[in-house]
């Protein structure tokens, strides 16, 4: 029985759909006016492991991410690179494909734009201003009427009070309340807009989730998700909007997954410690970085450090280690192995417990290489089966051993590039062929001090650099 942690309630529930075997997510996606982060990066992998659960359970799931494509940040990128913004965001979106698609995240089934959903969020905050949630300002801007909502503040745990208590009131805003908040800005000069009945202007943040999550899943579903950061104001004023504009719940279970430090501090431009996707996949592999967040709790602070991808990249090779030189899951009838099934399923129905989940894989692997040593090939086979399917779950071990244990480390800048690697092998296959122990010993050794462990079997040698 799967149960997740809602941020609503603050405590794990039994998940039940709205309908039975179909489940609708909304996940809030990238503001593209830069490349994704690490931050962006946890959010893309922890969703992606969630969906991918939730399919093999069973369950029909549609997976809607959006994308902010209009943005004050956007703009004054645009500006600033003396770019159109509609050529900044495709640039940064293509960018943001590339970054998913390394990281072995599986696409969602929707993908919105905000600028492809003006008409839908106009249409909300026509709704919400004739039913007295929201009021035009005296500049063209539209806010939000946050004393209209009974429950503000709930997902959060806030009280209007203490929020109003401690706002900041900006001269010359044209808001009757501090704590309301805008949908729709008023265009200044030179920048993009539509057309509304309020004037030229462009949505605020915060409407355009309402607008496309409701739209693409209709007015109620089963989860929302998105970065703790994300909690509030942005979550909690999803929630008002559009409840306050359909009359509906709007829904039943949020997650949200914890915040990325690097060498325990903050990760932030400010600090020198901010780094994109593609900066860490220069040094490390994809799988490394997705196994690193697979390794922590969705809900927990997930830390990076080079020691942590390190220490990420060493348990994949132990993985692709058992796996080496097995059957492909998909060319072999062999089943997977029940006992071990049920300890994964039992880790993953405690809310994406991924840490327990990665345990059972490691200890998966031991079984492997134990049948190896007592000759029971059969075990081995039926196991590295298991291996590879519980992987598939998370993501994991889907790739050629041979070929992520050959390039699993970095290679440095005294470390031997992969035609000399081959090269001293075939030299150490002559040396061993005219019996020449001494020779073919000593080449081991140097590749063994500069990184590269060799492996004989099956009449050849296959190698791998040590993580």
């Amino acid at each position: 029985m799967l149960r997740i942690f809602n941020s609503l309630t603050n405590q794990k529930e039994t998940f039940q759909p709205i309908s039975p075997g179909k489940v609708g997510i909304y996940v809030c996606g990238m503001t593209v006016y830069d490349y994704c982060h690490l931050g962006h990066a946890r959010v893309l992998v922890v969703f992606d492991i969630i969906v991918r659960y939730l399919r093999s359970l069973g369950f029909d799931v549609t997976y809607i991410r959006n994308i902010t494509d209009i943005d004050d940040k956007i703009i004054n990128r645009a500006n600033e690179m003396g770019e159109d913004f509609l050529a900044l965001t495709h640039r940064f979106i293509e960018a943001m494909h590339e970054d998913e698609a390394a990281l072995g995240v599986l696409p969602p089934n929707v993908e919105p734009r905000a600028t492809q959903s003006i008409d839908k969020i106009l249409a909300m905050i026509e709704t919400l201003v004739a039913k007295g949630n929201a009021y035009p300002g005296s500049g063209g801007d539209v806010y939000y009427d946050v004393s209209s909502f009974a429950t503000y503040g709930e997902l959060s745990g806030k009280r209007i009070e203490d929020l109003r208590a401690g706002a900041r009131v900006e001269i010359n805003e044209s808001k009757a309340d501090p704590l309301d908040f805008v949908l729709w800005k008023a265009a200044k000069p030179g920048e993009p807009y539509w057309d509304s009945p309020w004037g030229p202007g462009r949505p605020g943040w915060h409407i355009e989730c309402s607008a496309m999550s409701t739209g693409c899943l209709g007015n109620h579903f089963d989860i929302h998700g998105g970065g703790m950061d994300l909690k509030f104001p942005h979550h909690e004023n999803e929630i008002a909007q559009s409840e306050a504009a359909t009359g509906e719940s709007f829904v039943n279970m949020w997650i949200h997954n914890g915040f990325v430090r690097v060498s325990d501090e903050k990760m932030s431009k400010s600090l020198g410690n901010f780094f994109t996707v593609r900066e860490v996949l220069e040094k490390y592999p994809a799988e490394a970085v997705r196994y690193l967040i697979v390794a922590s709790h969705y809900r927990s602070p997930l830390n990076y450090s080079d020691q942590q991808l390190d220490q990420a990249r060493t348990s994949l090779s132990r993985l692709y280690t058992a796996l080496r030189c097995l059957p492909d899951a998909r060319t072999t009838e062999a089943s997977i192995d029940p006992a071990y099934g049920a300890r994964f399923r039992t880790a993953m129905d405690d809310d994406f417990n991924t840490p327990e989940a990665l345990a059972v894989l490691f200890d998966i692997a031991r079984e492997i290489n134990r049948a190896r040593e007592e000759n029971d090939e059969l075990k081995a086979t039926t196991l590295g089966v298991t291996l590879r399917e519980l992987g598939q779950k998370l993501g994991l071990i889907q790739g050629d051993p041979a070929a992520f244990l050959q390039t699993a480390a970095q290679v440095s800048e005294s470390g031997p590039d992969d035609e000399t690697i081959e090269k001293l092998i075939a030299e150490r296959t002559e040396a061993r062929a005219n019996k020449d122990w001494a020779k073919a010993d000593r080449i081991r050794d140097e590749l063994k001090v500069r990184g590269i462990v060799l492996e004989d079997g099956g009449g050849k040698t296959i190698w791998r650099r040590e993580g």
